[in-house]
């Protein structure tokens, strides 16, 4: 529900002003207390979200005395961009982003077919510590603001605009846990979605969490219609604790069953990503104990070969182990794809970029 104009809601007046935090109302009234017509607020949201522009010098239809006043007033962007590589094929783009007080996160651009697809991250750093993972060896630094969210849309679709593209579809998959931020996860993906601004389509935007329960219950409750996927990672509570070690607090069967709750509710799908990690989790009695675990939902198993992480002491499964996985969720009927990782050459793995900066920085 939007809310009304007149009126900004309380986590917004403490982090006000933000352009990418502000619906159109919201900035229509910004303008108005500051002593401009309203309407500029409809020309600022056409430059942004859909003209790909982020600085207020090139909003030529805006009188400089505004300008002026939106440069001393509402900083943007407040992304710095630090790195942008590119793999080989150039199809997958990783951006290195600076904050306000200097830490480091990352996004990154995804090529396939049509789609231009956008890794978004939620924090600095990970509270999580899954095992694989070059997000969590950062430890947690803070969660980011929803404008900070938005912005890695914002800042990405301008540059794609530079060719007459768009980004078509966003996933909550770079650095962090989406719902142990959840209030400004929650507020970004409603600006990304407002038909005044990005206007982009609930269903093409996607929330992976390693299983906070308490954040799958609230976003079911939420009127949104977004995906939902669980990094699952082990067929049983055993194995997933070793791989993800905030498991320990969510019990698996808890877990399912509000994965189930949350498909009932919102009559979405769920998918089960699946990292196979080489001797750990890849052999076919595992296989089997995941299909008896997934067996009667409806459901699609993401399978990812783990990427390697330069110290990290795991490696990634053979072709001939991922067949014979693959092959036991065939027969037992579950729905399964295989996502080769894409832009091994410029660590695209979350985490990997930023972990590197720092390190070179030492």
């Amino acid at each position: 529900m939007r809310e009304p104009v007149g009126t900004f809601p309380k986590t917004l007046r403490c982090l006000m002003p933000h352009l990418c935090n502000m619906t159109l109302e919201e900035l229509s009234l910004w303008l108005h207390n500051q002593g401009f017509p309203s309407f500029h607020a409809k020309q600022i949201v056409e430059w942004v979200y859909q003209k790909g522009i982020v600085t207020w010098e090139q909003m030529t239809n805006l009188p400089k005395q505004l300008r002026d006043k939106l440069a001393e007033a509402l900083p943007f962007p407040v992304l710095q961009q630090v790195r942008l590589i590119s793999s080989a094929d150039k199809e997958t783009h990783k951006f290195l982003w600076k904050l306000s007080e200097g830490s480091l996160v990352e996004s990154v651009l995804i090529l396939s077919g049509g789609r231009r697809t956008v890794c978004i991250s939620s924090q600095v750093g990970c509270p999580v510590r899954c095992a694989f993972c070059a997000s969590g060896k950062q430890g947690f630094v803070r969660n980011l603001q929803a404008h900070e969210i938005v912005e890695q849309l914002v800042q990405i679709n301008a540059w794609l605009a530079q060719s007459g593209e768009r980004v078509t579809h966003v996933v909550f998959m770079g650095m962090g846990e989406p719902l142990k931020n959840y209030d400004p996860v929650v507020r970004s993906i409603r600006l990304m979605s407002d038909e005044q601004l990005f206007h982009l389509s609930q269903r093409r935007i996607t929330v992976s969490t390693v299983g906070i329960i308490e954040g799958i219950k609230r976003l079911a409750s939420e009127d949104l219609k977004v995906s939902l996927v669980l990094s699952l990672h082990a067929p049983d509570q055993n194995i997933r604790k070793k791989i993800i070690p905030y498991a320990r607090q969510y019990p698996l069967d808890q877990l399912m069953a509000a994965m189930d709750e949350y498909a009932s509710k919102t009559k979405r799908d769920i998918t089960y990503e699946y990292t196979l990690i080489a001797g750990i989790n890849d052999h076919p009695d595992h296989a089997f104990a995941l299909a008896k675990l997934l067996r009667g939902r409806q459901c699609t198993v993401n399978l990812i070969p783990y990427n390697p992480v330069a110290g990290i002491k795991l490696k990634k499964p053979d072709r001939n182990s991922i067949k014979q996985f693959r092959a036991v969720l065939f027969g037992a009927k579950i729905v399964n794809t295989c996502r080769y990782t894409k832009g091994d050459d410029i660590a695209a793995a979350c985490g990997q970029l930023a972990l590197q900066q720092v390190a070179s920085a030492a």
